[in-house]
């Protein structure tokens, strides 16, 4: 029974209940995403259709747009590697901190902005004016019909942003280093290599994977939230659990 409105802590009670539902909702997908009935006969199509419209659209503007952002904050680096005589560590500040770290939280910020907002509005709508109960006395499951396409699709845009943002800025690194040249290709991947060391490497699969997790399903939250319906509210709490995926990361990266 949700908490009166005039109860001192209601407040707090009703976002208990919000964090609570999150975790159910975040196994109930998982299930049924690891499930292959999910994706056979007529549910293959709709979820093909979310994991397209969520990332395509965007890819190529989010590219050009993270490669401009990314040459500058390069060329300022590398700039002032050169003038401290610290060229050598170049490549170490430009991947450690663009590629491993600002690149996979602009990805799953845009995604979050562009993307998942405006499908949790139109679920938590759905919710609340009781298409739910209809779908399911259909004989549907709403939410392996209307849960789960949104929240694969919220996922695999995080994902691939990040990763094809990361492959350009390594390349736009090595060409403000280098140039065109293709004699220092050995020695700018043997650089690279020896940052994406196993435990970097896992620590940075698991970052995106916890970022794409946090934007898939985080902002699906706001449907059980009995509160009157805020998007700042759905902001804040994915916003909080990207800044807790961040700061385990750097403590495995760094400590």
């Amino acid at each position: 029974m949700a908490a009166s409105p005039s109860h001192p802590d209601a407040p707090l009670r009703s976002a208990w209940a919000v964090w609570r539902e999150l975790l159910r909702l975040t196994g109930r997908v998982l299930a049924l995403a690891l499930q292959p009935d999910s994706y056979r006969g007529p549910r293959w199509p709709v979820v093909a259709r979310h994991l397209v419209h969520a990332a395509l659209p965007a890819l190529w503007w989010y590219t050009v747009l993270s490669a401009l952002a990314g040459q500058v904050l390069i060329r300022i680096v590398v700039v002032t590697a050169q003038g401290y005589g610290l060229s050598q560590y170049a490549v170490e500040m430009v991947v450690r901190v663009l590629v491993l770290e600002l690149l996979p939280l602009a990805a799953a910020l845009f995604v979050l902005l562009r993307v998942m907002m405006a499908h949790a509005a139109e679920l938590r709508r759905a919710w609340r004016q009781d298409r739910w109960a209809a779908l399911v006395a259909a004989g549907g499951n709403p939410w392996r019909d209307r849960v789960l396409p949104v929240a694969l699709g919220g996922a695999f845009a995080t994902v691939l942003l990040t990763v094809v943002s990361s492959v350009v800025a390594c390349v736009l690194a090595y060409l403000n280093l280098y140039g065109f040249s293709p004699w220092a290709l050995a020695v700018y991947t043997r650089a690279v290599g020896h940052i994406f060391d196993p435990v970097v490497s896992l620590i940075f699969a698991l970052k995106t994977l916890g970022f794409a997790l946090a934007v898939a399903l985080v902002p699906l939250s706001a449907m059980f939230d009995e509160r009157r319906p805020s998007d700042v509210r759905a902001l804040v709490r994915t916003a909080s659990v990207l800044l807790a995926v961040e700061l385990l990361a750097l403590v495995g990266n760094y400590w």
